[in-house]
């Protein structure tokens, strides 16, 4: 019973090992991107109804052999990961593994179009795989937080040049001013600088001289000085988000280290059983 028990250990770590090599491989993260670059060069030409048409069964059949080459990449990772249950404790992961198991529920429904757009879906796993876009995600999400104090900054802003703007330019220019609404959306041109200078800023100029006071101080104050806190933000959590995955990586690699250390102290007591019977 002893020596089947570790006949079976032995296997399964040899499996382990065999799909963990796999999925190191330089050439195995290049070829899953090659894959999702196709997946979005299908998906993109089933956009022409003429194409798409014609070559329905072709489409169909190309979606389910990318589907099954994405599920056979998410085992290798799974059955990897030592131990297996570790693979969902990385939120990435759990969105590969929903993505392709979404992928598995719809496919027999591929000639209804809402379920068609889930394929779509597949592009974004190219952020999960390429670590650099997964860190710029990963900086994006730990910005919300500190992006709605900013949010709170930029809203106090908007409605004082609105109201202010409503007050002053009402009558000259109602279209852009006329009232409080009309004023946040050309607020909001203006933060742009999308064509705010001969669009908006021009034909109020020569109505009143003084308007581009009103315009220079909104651009520099909404534009290049909140802006500027954004990117600053940015910036401050993607070197966090770096610190973030080295010390995850650092973490894996000791749990990989401890995982290893148990194996082989039940290698040990097992060839001790066996030496004993």
């Amino acid at each position: 019973m002893v020596s089947q028990q570790s006949i079976e250990k032995k296997q399964l770590h040899r499996i382990s090992e065999y799909c963990t090599k796999i999925v190191d491989h330089k050439a195995f993260t290049t070829t899953i991107i090659t894959f999702i670059v196709i997946n979005a060069i299908v998906v993109g030409v089933e956009t022409y109804p003429a194409v798409y048409q014609t070559y329905t069964s072709w489409f169909y059949y190309a979606d389910i052999t990318l589907l099954w080459i994405f599920t056979i990449e998410i085992a290798l990772r799974m059955i990897a990961a030592r131990p297996t249950y570790s693979f969902f404790k990385n939120s990435w992961n759990w969105f590969d593994f929903l993505i392709v198991a979404a992928g598995h529920v719809f496919a027999g429904a591929h000639f209804i179009t809402v379920l068609r757009i889930l394929r779509v879906l597949r592009v974004l796993r190219a952020i999960s795989v390429i670590p650099s876009l997964r860190r710029l995600v990963d900086a994006l999400l730990l910005t919300i937080p500190a992006l709605g104090n900013i949010m709170i900054l930029m809203s106090i802003i908007f409605y004082i040049f609105a109201v202010t703007g409503t007050m002053l330019f009402a009558n000259v220019a109602p279209e852009y001013f006329g009232n409080l609404q009309l004023s946040l959306l050309t607020l909001f041109q203006v933060v742009t600088l999308e064509s705010w200078a001969s669009g908006v800023m021009r034909p109020i100029f020569a109505e009143v001289a003084w308007s581009w006071v009103y315009f220079v101080v909104f651009i520099l104050v909404g534009t290049f000085i909140v802006f500027n806190l954004f990117i600053g933000v940015i910036v401050s959590n993607v070197e966090k988000a770096n610190q973030d995955e080295n010390e995850n990586e650092e973490d894996e690699t000791k749990n990989e280290v401890r995982e290893l250390r148990k194996e082989i102290a039940e290698l040990k007591e097992i060839m001790i059983k066996m030496n004993k019977s």
